[in-house]
């Protein structure tokens, strides 16, 4: 059973959503705290934090009233191929710096 104080709802907060939690609500979690830091694309996101559909994750977070932008790139993948269309995510606060994804 999950370690939890009684009466207090299981929110998953970034210090505590580790890339082995694959719940939506850690998903969402981790990727909303790497926003702030800045734009991430759909590769990053799922090679650094564990999650496979970002653009789900994204549409949640959405839906909970966050101001994500997307940008839509070229990326080369881990071999080599190339992928048109990628998605750049942002927030609209934190916006990428041209020439960088």
């Amino acid at each position: 059973m999950a370690d939890q104080k009684k009466g207090q709802p299981n929110k998953a907060s970034p210090e505590k959503t580790h890339v082995e939690n694959t719940s939506g609500t850690a998903q969402r979690a981790r990727l909303l705290e790497r926003l702030q830091a800045g734009p991430i694309d759909t590769f990053t996101a799922i090679r650094e934090l564990n999650i496979v559909r970002p653009g789900a994750r994204i549409n949640e977070l959405r839906d909970m009233g966050h101001r994500i932008m997307t940008e839509r790139l070229t990326l080369t993948d881990d071999q080599g191929r190339t992928h048109r269309g990628m998605a750049l995510y942002y927030l609209s606060t934190n916006p990428p710096v041209r020439g960088t994804p």
